[in-house]
């Protein structure tokens, strides 16, 4: 694809400083950039790159400057750089039909529109609509529903009577509908409690490959509109994520937890059953949620605290071996001080 600089900011309501009619073929990260290519600078700390860069232009922020370089400049780069990516580098649209080789039970519903490829089975009861698409080895468990517009990559699994919205994205090895993690018992007979309830995905959720969303032991676990979680991610039963919450990879949440609108969770983090995660809330990597997290918090730390104590806490660590000697030696002299006073007293 070619497309002039001026073309390409009036797709994306932005303004050119520079050369309009740079012809633009390719788009390519700032360090690997050359003629005829399209970078961007979303993260200041990256602004000092674009002197050297060999990109022909480049997309930011307003107000920011580079003499001698074209700028496309936009109010948000990151945005407006993936809709650059969609452009550019367009998906194929998937063809509709139902393969011959995958199997359809008597009494599900697929519709015409959709894209059903081999080895997909869809059991009594379920509902595909119109423009899914159901890659090779797919399952889809009795009544359950997969909403218009949403792509199951290979390898997906989705148990009896759970719910998938419009435009949902699951990606390669998605478990939606196991069993909840519940038993008597424990550690003793184990026995069994049977988990009735189901998954609800509202729509434009994206969740990524070998993640794990398993069923309400009654009613459902919800996953609400927008929310993006990552690999490998384990969300327990009867979960509720709010609206546009962002899961990072290797999250673990317990049992009826409840997240709030737009909460996102760093990388590894997990979370204790029963608690309530406030709007806005963050968490950083690796932090040990332990209780709940009231509105627009930022906490770390294992178990957690303000992020800010826990930064004051990490930078004393690497300090701790030379606090210790300086201890030693403190106690040392207050000891040998205390004997010089006895003696003197005596």
């Amino acid at each position: 694809m070619k497309k002039a600089l001026n073309e390409i900011a009036a797709f994306l309501d932005g303004s050119v400083s520079g050369d309009g009619g740079i012809v633009i073929e390719r788009l390519q990260g700032i360090d690997e950039a050359g003629p005829g290519d399209l970078t961007f600078v979303a993260n200041p700390k990256y602004r000092k790159k674009m002197q050297t860069t060999g990109a022909s232009a480049i997309v930011v922020a307003p107000g920011t400057v580079c003499p001698g370089k074209s700028l496309l400049i936009v109010a948000e780069p990151y945005v407006a750089w993936g809709r650059l990516l969609a452009l550019f580098h367009p998906e194929d649209e998937e063809s509709a039909g139902i393969s011959q080789n995958a199997t359809i039970e008597a009494g599900a519903d697929v519709s015409s529109e959709a894209a059903v490829y081999p080895g997909v089975h869809v059991c009594r009861g379920a509902r595909i609509e119109k423009r899914a698409v159901l890659y090779p080895g797919v399952f889809i468990g009795r009544d359950a529903v997969v909403g218009e517009a949403s792509v199951l990559y290979p390898g997906v699994t989705v148990y009896r009577r759970c719910r998938i919205g419009r435009r949902v994205v699951l990606h390669a090895g998605v478990v939606i509908g196991s069993d909840g993690f519940g038993f008597a018992l424990p550690g003793r007979e184990n026995r069994k409690i049977p988990q009735v309830g189901y998954v609800q995905i509202d729509d434009d959720v994206e969740i990524g490959a070998n993640t794990t969303i398993d069923r309400g032991a009654l009613g459902r676990t919800w996953i609400q509109k927008g929310v993006k979680i990552d690999n490998l991610v384990q969300i327990a039963h009867n979960v509720v994520i709010g609206e546009y919450s962002v899961i990072v990879a290797q999250v673990g949440i317990s049992g009826s937890s409840q997240l709030g609108k737009g909460v996102v969770i760093g990388g590894q983090a997990g979370l204790v059953g029963h608690i309530r995660i406030g709007d806005g809330v963050m968490a950083a990597a690796q932090a040990g949620v332990h209780k709940d997290v009231p509105a627009g918090r930022i906490v770390a730390g294992t178990p957690h605290m303000p992020h800010r104590e826990w930064l004051k806490m990490s930078a004393c660590l690497p300090k701790l071996p030379e606090m210790r000697e300086t201890l030693a030696a403190l106690k040392q002299r207050v000891a040998a001080l205390e004997k010089k006073a006895e003696k003197e007293i005596l």
